[in-house]
């Protein structure tokens, strides 16, 4: 853990598919409050394949660490560190593009920064003083997975399951997996995390009252 006292206080929210770290990141960021608190998702990072036909779209591991401009998020870190204002771009999943609008994201106190392979990122892991990493089995984050592309990107079971075996589970064991060795914290996702919520919002509250 970086010990190093900042303006601004960047917890990073690791894990694998489906692992849970996106509602602990959501329901952290509740309980500290949007008033001090940002959550960034390293997904909104996904580069832009306007420029490919549709099924060279099709063909892109998703799961790969080349997939996302991880080097526009690092220095959107370093500049809400430096309390500046950020424009976050906008991407669609079901398209695979970036939509052309953005997000603009004020400075706070905290930034929550959540993703499956923002620990493996030595970028983004210097811009965090919090790592933590949530520990789930492969069958539930599988059938998380599921659930949540069926849901909300209108993908079909067989698409998901064949994007699972071929790139999702590999790039988990290569470059997922062992990220786990960057975390401060390992949170386990299998049941609920409003334990780990309370401990995290406790830590980083100590945190602001020391900044403050």
């Amino acid at each position: 853990m970086n010990r190093e006292t900042h303006a601004v206080y960047v917890v990073g929210i690791a894990g694998g598919t489906g692992a849970g770290k996106t509602t602990l990141a959501k329901a952290l960021l509740e309980q500290i409050g949007t008033d001090r608190a940002v959550l960034i998702a390293h997904d909104a990072y996904y580069r832009d394949l306007g420029g490919l036909s549709v099924e060279e779209r099709g063909r892109v591991n998703f799961d790969h660490p080349d997939a996302l401009e991880t080097a526009l998020l690092a220095d959107h870190l370093e500049r809400l560190k430096r309390g500046e204002t950020i424009e976050v771009p906008v991407y669609d999943f079901q398209t695979h593009t970036r939509t052309g609008d953005v997000i603009r994201v004020e400075p706070r106190s905290v930034v929550i920064v959540e993703g499956i392979l923002i620990l493996r990122e030595e970028a983004l892991r210097d811009r965090m003083d919090l790592k933590i990493f949530v520990d789930t089995p492969a069958d539930l984050r599988l059938i998380r997975r599921l659930e949540r592309d069926v849901r909300e990107r209108g993908r079909t079971v067989a698409s998901v399951t064949a994007q699972y075996l071929a790139t999702v589970r590999p790039m988990y064991e290569q470059y997922v997996a062992s990220s786990k060795a960057y975390a401060d914290l390992i949170v386990p996702g299998t049941g609920d995390l409003s334990a780990a919520r309370s401990l995290l919002a406790g830590h980083v509250e100590m945190v602001l009252e020391g900044v403050g």
